[in-house]
């Protein structure tokens, strides 16, 4: 048995070498859809991470009219605070909406020049309200639109950080879309040019086949080969790829990390080794095999 399995791997490595060019261009375009691949994990890790950046720095701010009591607005963060749904409430005066304003704005002489001229405090007093989960905002933002809080509300940002959100999400499902097309097509693509190359070793070892049958060969050595081949280059464009892959994604790092500092690529990539090179070779092999096992199935008839 261990006998068989040997020749049969060599026989694999000796279909892989006698056609060279070919094999070369079964691995490039094993290649070319692993990067795709590997495009698409890195892209669902950057929109989940943009996803969820953005969500973190999203909360439903509440404005009160001018005069309104801070009891009141007290009162309504004690009320909020025991809501399930709620993580955290921050209270901001007019007094420090305003002295945030200015250092926000302490280059812009106009602006500046605008603040001294007036009288009074033109900002509001707010309550920023995070809920423990994104999806929990609608549930909030219905609460502090009950008509008994109309009088001392002036207005609720939700709805217009709801649609960055949901604008941002519908992105993001647009180019995964897109992606999944362009890998699913590539990988359509490989298996192909896998299934040919296996086809034409087959058509050229025909001869050499039937002196195997005529010998009394079994189906399993005969067809052996021709799968280790097709394994063959799977693994070769799970090390193409992921010599590839590994440099580009650690080259993007930097500038990824510019829009979306708490998410570093070389990092993730670092902590993630084994899975990745997991989902390299199994998608590499699994590519490289399966299309070998439709070849050998339809032109061996044995």
């Amino acid at each position: 048995m261990a006998t068989t399995l040997v020749r049969i791997i060599k026989f694999g490595f000796q279909n892989f070498s006698r056609n060279a060019l070919l094999s070369a261009t079964t691995v490039a375009i094993l290649v070319l859809a692993l990067l795709v691949f590997n495009g698409l994990l890195t892209f669902g890790v950057i929109a989940n991470s943009a996803v969820g950046s953005l969500q973190e720095k999203i909360d439903v701010s509440v404005y009160f009219k001018t005069g309104v009591a801070e009891d009141k607005i007290f009162e309504l963060e004690r009320a909020l605070e025991k809501l399930a749904e709620v993580k955290d409430v921050e209270y901001v005066s007019q007094e420090k909406a305003l002295a945030v304003f200015k250092e926000q704005h302490d280059g812009d002489a106009v602006i500046v020049q605008a603040l001294d001229e007036l009288q009074s405090n033109p900002l509001l007093a707010s309550l920023n309200i995070k809920a423990k989960d994104p999806n929990q905002y609608p549930t909030i933002a219905g609460y502090l639109e009950a008509a008994n809080l109309s009088e001392i509300i002036e207005k609720i940002t939700y709805a217009q950080n709801k649609v960055a959100i949901d604008r941002l999400a519908s992105i993001v499902n647009t180019v995964r879309t897109a992606g999944v097309a362009v890998a699913l097509f590539l990988a359509l693509m490989a298996v192909m040019v896998t299934f040919n190359t296996i086809r034409l070793a087959i058509y050229a070892n025909r001869e050499e086949l039937s002196v195997m049958r005529l010998v009394g060969a079994s189906n399993r050595f005969i067809n052996g080969p021709y799968i280790v081949t097709g394994v063959i280059y799977g693994i070769f464009a799970g090390i193409v790829g992921g010599l590839i892959a590994a440099p580009l994604i650690i080259l993007a790092s930097p500038h990824v990390t510019v829009f979306i500092p708490e998410l570093s690529l070389s990092a993730y990539l670092a902590a993630s080794v084994p899975q990745f090179l997991i989902y390299q070779f199994a998608f590499g092999i699994g590519l490289g095999a399966i299309s070998a096992a439709v070849a050998v199935r339809r032109y061996l008839k044995i």
